[in-house]
């Protein structure tokens, strides 16, 4: 019997590593993507979302949904037709054969994700000490003790993370549960207020070009930052292989958890609006977390959001690290399987059946990212690194868009179909991923440079990964071909 692709992506040798444990069912895999999404990111965009358009902050987050559920649909159609743990650089792989696309996809999909974990690991050290500090628990920590406790939150990760998905899903429940609350105070604030006849609900229709841009492109620009706070559906295509008939539950969980965010979104950005003057809304867009923070403390005076609140933060953030890791663990797993990366990342622990070695790498990269961007502590990192993170993904979904319709005109007519995004719809979402990774949505341009470093770094390390992967394959006797040449399969080359 002849072999195909799929096959050789499909099929595991008798002596292979244990597979990965299938543990999650519609609520928890539902509950993974809401807290993913929700995460750090609403904290952080949407002062300098009401900074930048004013009152209509809330359709940002509409358009940055829109094109998400675009792009979702592209990553369902594809995770129910393969579905397996490395997810963007499975799907580029497939659709273009090129080893150097697959790495850098799958290089800066990891790195998004573990740049996400090291920032939130340090946003969280500074409100669990802000929130000491504002109790008078303590008096102010110094820079190494704050990078101290971001560091040991890091590795307190991986050992929730090494116990296994159950284990850290069912944690992933129970942040996201304060993740939810949070949000829930915010939006109840707005509405309290609302009623008492004292909001700004007229507002809401009024743009303000607080930064003369032009309605376009400040509309533009704000989707743009929003989609940060949209990011994270995908993550959940790579922990297909640990969830339980996923080609049936991921299509409607997955929109499902979309769904709910945009939905919490723009109620957070109404009450924001309702409460908050538009002098104030223009005041706010430095402001990061503390947008959230204002919007409770001016609309509920009596309530000790001061000494509460930054607590709330840390369960957020700490929700968004765990999952990052989560995803970037599985990734290099479903990477080292496929042999794209060292076939050493792809061990799994025999008990817990967890890719302990994926864990190790990625906490170890995570360790000194929070170490380095600890050196400069006037660099706004924060930010500069959310947008950095949402330009290498809107650039994968770019991808992502692209591959699906590659793979749709290759799809087997004889192959069971569980989910086809409409129509043209891949393509559309492409060119509107594309369109606000460019530069004209007003992208600081260190966001540019720090993800060509980070690309860079990717180059050097497909480079000691193809030479590797050459002196393995010539010690089985292959032939001999240029890098880049598609690997003989009938030879038993890795692919």
């Amino acid at each position: 019997m002849s072999t195909t692709s799929d096959d050789v992506y499909q099929a595991s040798p008798p002596d292979e590593e244990p597979q990965l444990k299938r543990v999650l069912g519609p609520k928890l895999l539902l509950l993974f993507i809401v807290g993913d999404i929700l995460g750090a990111g609403v904290y952080a965009v949407t002062g300098t979302m009401a900074g930048t358009v004013g009152g209509i902050v809330w359709l940002p987050f509409l358009l940055a949904f829109i094109v998400a559920t675009l792009t979702a649909f592209s990553y369902l159609e594809l995770v129910t037709q393969y579905p397996q743990a490395a997810g963007a650089a499975l799907y580029a792989h497939k659709a273009f054969g090129i080893h150097f696309v697959t790495f850098l996809v799958a290089f800066a999909v990891v790195c998004s994700g573990i740049t996400s974990a090291s920032t939130s690991a340090n946003v969280l050290a500074q409100n669990l000490f802000g929130g000491l500090e504002v109790n008078g628990w303590m008096g102010a920590p110094d820079k190494g003790m704050i990078t101290l406790v971001a560091m040991a939150f890091m590795v307190l990760l991986a050992v929730i993370n090494l116990r296994g998905v159950g284990e850290s899903v069912k944690f992933n429940v129970v942040l996201t549960a304060v993740e939810v609350l949070a949000l829930c105070i915010v939006i109840g604030v707005g509405f309290y207020v609302m009623a008492q006849g004292t909001g700004n609900i007229q507002e809401i229709t009024v743009f303000t070009d607080y930064q003369d841009k032009g309605l376009f492109l400040a509309v533009t620009a704000a989707t743009s930052i929003a989609f940060f706070a949209m990011v994270g559906f995908e993550d959940s295509v790579n922990m297909v292989e640990e969830t339980k008939n996923p080609e049936r539950i991921f299509p409607r969980t997955m929109l499902t958890g979309l769904g709910i965010a945009v939905l919490l979104y723009m109620l957070v950005a109404v009450s924001v609006v309702s409460v908050l003057s538009p002098t104030e809304l223009g005041e706010i867009r430095e402001s990061e977390g503390a947008a959230l923070l204002e919007v409770v403390h001016k609309g509920s005076p009596d309530f000790p959001i001061d000494k509460v609140f930054p607590f709330l933060a840390v369960f957020a953030v700490a929700n968004t690290a765990l999952i990052n890791m989560l995803m970037a663990s599985r990734l290099i797993y479903g990477m080292a399987r496929q042999h794209v990366l060292p076939r050493g990342l792809g061990k799994v622990l025999p008990g817990r059946r967890s890719p302990w070695a994926g864990i190790t790498f990625s906490t170890v990269l995570a360790l000194g990212l929070i170490w380095y961007v600890s050196i400069d502590p006037d660099s706004n990192i924060v930010a500069n690194l959310s947008g950095t993170t949402a330009f290498l993904l809107l650039c994968v979904f770019t991808v992502v868009n692209v591959a699906c319709v590659v793979l749709r005109r290759k799809r087997d007519p004889d192959r069971k179909v569980f989910f086809t995004s409409p129509g043209q719809l891949p393509w559309v979402a492409a060119i509107l991923c594309a369109f606000l990774a460019g530069p004209w949505v007003g992208r600081n341009p260190i966001q540019y440079q720090v993800a060509g470093g980070l690309m860079a770094i990717g180059v050097v390390l497909w480079f000691i990964t193809w030479l590797i992967t050459r002196k393995s394959a010539a010690s089985a006797g292959p032939r001999d071909r240029e890098p880049g040449t598609p690997p003989d399969e009938s030879r038993g080359e890795p692919l």
